[in-house]
């Protein structure tokens, strides 16, 4: 039947709907005419996956064929897919076509003169629909699902949704209509036949007894239709946990040994319960059945493991028979819902026994501190006495000792707290040490310690004295009877409420009179006025403080009133300062004699450096110091002439240049300071001897220039006195007869030689 009515189908979309024609007005002055189209088809369809290759889909007509015409397909997919008969235009399907992937194919059909090639027809555009048959299943648009619930929900509780398309045309026979079904897991689960939701069908969920179930779920196509096809998925439902089990403990009882000096605070042990809740829906709670237990003991819950931790509140005491303790407690969740909690409870109480172990216990102090009060002027008194006592059995004889870091303070061996000198309540008012107390005669050894305060009571020791430095000022013209200063006192004893100082002056009053004004205060007031600074500069006024102390102390002080120059409006213009005697600490006079030291060290160190640099002066530079000459010619006599140049050895001078070894520097630090002095000239190897020394000393970088050369040519135009020089006295203009030179004897050889007549036309000048 179905594929009867499926030829059907084909049958009604391939006949000729209508006949088109094509109605042409041709404009021929007033004659109209109308040209018939010939074409008499306008769409083709075929069922899509046909196998029987190739298979007839339609045919091409016209009204125009004749026996030289023929059909020819146009378009993308002719002569590929689609090919026609050309005599008859039968169209063929060459391949396999599928709806899903292409519903429709367009082409052109042409109606061409097989001699002239002239289209016969116009190109018309016709296209081939391809009729849906049910060839493919609903696919799920995931392939697996994931869906959770939390345990012991109500029915009707939705869970998740699935999803199926199907791909085939929804318009022909419900071929893409999908309805669902639930294949495993019904019992539990139920699912809406169109929707695709899933819903709870059982109320008892246990996630304690099954955590996750398996769902499978159908979707089919083509709904009260025999046949059809269909797919299916995987739904994994989680059931999320929810705090409906009780906790129970593990033991019916816990048995603890703990030794007595366990300390306050401390853990004794810890107890655990089983709960099959997930851990975020654990929540013990542990009480004692009887509250007599919890003077020594309390209990907590640890949230990450849900043990219960016992936890000491009290010191235990061995020896005052609380050797053992039994206790029962009790576990509850008190955020359990009770409509859905598992009734089936386990056991919710539990015993435990707590052991107390005897230990070796160090003396214990019969207060865990102690106050002593003492005056400060008392020495050798005993202010006090501690106590402690040895705990154990039998008990051992305890001997103190104390660490009070002060030689006025000392622990006697029996307990007593001892004053050895007076103590000064003004330097510390508090004294704190620890007193040990150790056990005699013991192997351990066992000790304890206390803290002590000794608080130093006040006795009037110190006199009253001025509370700050006072500084008054008064004017030349300050009338009398002004105030110019009000004083107060302060005393280094404690000022307890009712403390009175009283004041007044030492010696008879002159210039100025002290009133006591009974707040503790007093006036400095102006008695006779018209002061002169000139005159006085500074008056001394000593005064009497005493306080109501017992006994009653007093001190004087001396008050510096300093006479100032003032202006019209009583402004002070001009004063000269006190001498002040400055304090100077030991620590500050230290460290002035440190830094004067370090200051003479410093000068010490650079007059060594000095020194050192002068012993290697430009002299010592030379590489061999015996090339340096120094010799001392004594002149007690006149015209030594040329013994004299005997007297001195001139040869050294020429070995110098040739055996000194100085290091030339890439620069010349010095230049010549003669440069631009014109030279004389010389003959001889004299001068150019001193010439080379000249050049060596002033391009030595080494060191400054030891020898200079002084020029002696003239004495300027402007000098009143004729020229000093030797040089021109051996002219032609003078009037000296030096031959007679010749006649002196050998010692004035050399000036005969020099200055001799036959000699001047040699001589350079």
């Amino acid at each position: 039947m179905k594929l009867l009515s499926l030829h059907l189908l084909v049958i009604i979309n391939i006949c000729y709907h209508v006949v088109l024609c094509a109605h042409e007005e041709v404009q021929d002055g007033e004659t109209k005419r109308r040209v018939k189209r010939h074409w008499v088809w306008n769409q083709i369809s075929t069922l899509e996956e046909q196998t029987n290759i190739p298979y007839m889909i339609g045919t091409l007509k016209s009204t125009k064929l004749r026996q030289n015409a023929e059909y020819i397909l146009q378009g993308e997919y002719a002569n590929t897919l689609f090919k026609v008969k050309e005599d008859t235009g039968d169209i063929y399907g060459y391949e396999k076509l599928d709806r899903e992937e292409r519903a429709q194919y367009n082409l052109t059909a042409l109606l061409v003169d097989t001699i002239s090639k002239k289209t016969l027809e116009p190109p018309e555009m016709f296209s081939i629909r391809l009729i849906d048959i049910n060839d493919n299943a609903p696919i799920f648009t995931q392939e697996s699902y994931n869906a959770s619930v939390p345990e012991m929900s109500a029915t009707d509780i939705l869970v998740t949704k699935v999803n199926a398309v199907d791909p085939d045309d929804p318009t022909v026979a419900g071929h893409a209509k999908v309805t669902y079904k639930i294949l495993k897991g019904y019992e539990h689960f139920k699912i809406h036949e169109i929707t695709g939701e899933i819903f709870t069908l059982s109320s008892y969920l246990d996630r304690e007894t099954k955590a996750s179930y398996e769902v499978i779920v159908q979707a089919k196509d083509s709904p009260g239709l025999s046949g059809g096809f269909s797919s299916s998925a995987t739904v994994i439902i989680h059931l999320s946990d929810i705090n409906d089990n009780f906790p129970t403990f593990t033991k019916k009882q816990y048995t603890f040994n703990v030794y007595e000096d366990l300390r306050v605070g401390e853990v004794v042990g810890k107890i655990s319960v089983d709960d099959i809740d997930e851990p975020q829906n654990r929540n013990a709670k542990y009480t004692f059945m009887k509250g007599i237990y919890e003077q020594w003991f309390k209990i907590k819950s640890n949230p990450e493991t849900n043990e219960g931790i016992i936890i000491l509140t009290k010191a235990l005491n061995y020896e005052s028979n609380n050797k053992q303790f039994r206790m029962s407690i009790e576990v509850t969740d008190p955020s359990i819902d009770l409509r859905v909690a598992n009734q089936q409870r386990q056991s919710t109480t539990t015993e435990v026994v707590i052991n107390v172990l005897d230990v070796d216990e160090p003396p214990e102090f019969s207060e865990p501190s102690y106050l002593f009060k003492v005056k400060e002027d008392e020495k050798q008194k005993n202010i006090g006495f501690v106590s402690a006592v040895d705990p154990d059995f039998p008990k051992k004889v305890v001997r103190y000792s104390g660490k009070t870091g002060k030689d006025d303070l000392r622990v006697l061996p029996n307990g007593s707290v001892y004053v050895e000198k007076p103590l000064d309540r003004e330097t510390s008012a508090w004294h704190n040490f620890t007193v040990i107390a150790e056990e005699v005669d013991s192997a351990t050894k066992k000790s304890s310690s206390a803290n002590v305060y000794v608080q130093v009571l006040d006795v009037n020791d110190n006199a009253p004295e001025f509370a700050e430095k006072y500084a008054p000022r008064v004017c030349e013209n300050t009338a009398n009877d002004q105030v110019i200063l009000t004083i107060s006192a302060t005393d280094k004893d404690e000022m307890l409420p009712g403390t009175k100082f009283t004041y007044y002056s030492a010696e008879k009053e002159n210039n100025f009179t002290v009133v006591d004004n009974r707040d503790n205060t007093a006036n400095i007031i102006v008695k006779n006025g018209a002061f002169h600074l000139y005159e006085t500069k500074f008056h001394y006024l000593p005064i009497v403080i005493s306080d109501n102390g017992a006994p009653p102390l007093s001190s004087t002080n001396t008050l510096t009133i300093a006479v100032c120059k003032c202006n019209e409006k009583g402004d002070f213009t001009y004063c000269e300062e006190a001498l002040k005697q400055t304090a100077v600490s030991a620590s500050t006079i230290i460290i002035i004699l440190c830094s004067l030291a370090l200051i003479l060290l410093c000068v010490l160190v650079v007059f060594l450096i000095l020194r050192r640099m002068r012993s290697n002066g430009p002299l010592l530079l030379m590489k061999n110091p015996a090339e340096i000459h120094e010799q001392l010619v004594i002149y007690d006599e006149e015209g030594g002439g040329e013994m004299d140049t005997n007297g001195y050895d001139v040869s050294v001078l020429n070995s110098v240049r040739r055996n000194v070894v100085r290091s030339k520097p890439d620069t010349e630090p010095y230049p010549n300071q003669y440069a631009h002095v014109q030279k004389p000239a010389r003959n001889g190897d004299m001068f150019s001897m001193i010439e080379a020394k000249k050049d060596d000393a002033d391009n030595d970088g080494e060191c400054l220039p030891y020898d200079t050369l002084h020029i002696f040519g003239y004495e300027g135009s402007e000098s009143n006195v004729e020229s000093l020089s030797s040089l021109e006295s051996g002219s032609s203009d003078s009037e000296i007869d030096y031959d007679v030179l010749n006649d002196w004897g050998p010692r004035f050889k050399m000036l005969a030689d020099l200055y001799g007549l036959e000699n001047l036309e040699d001589f350079p000048y």
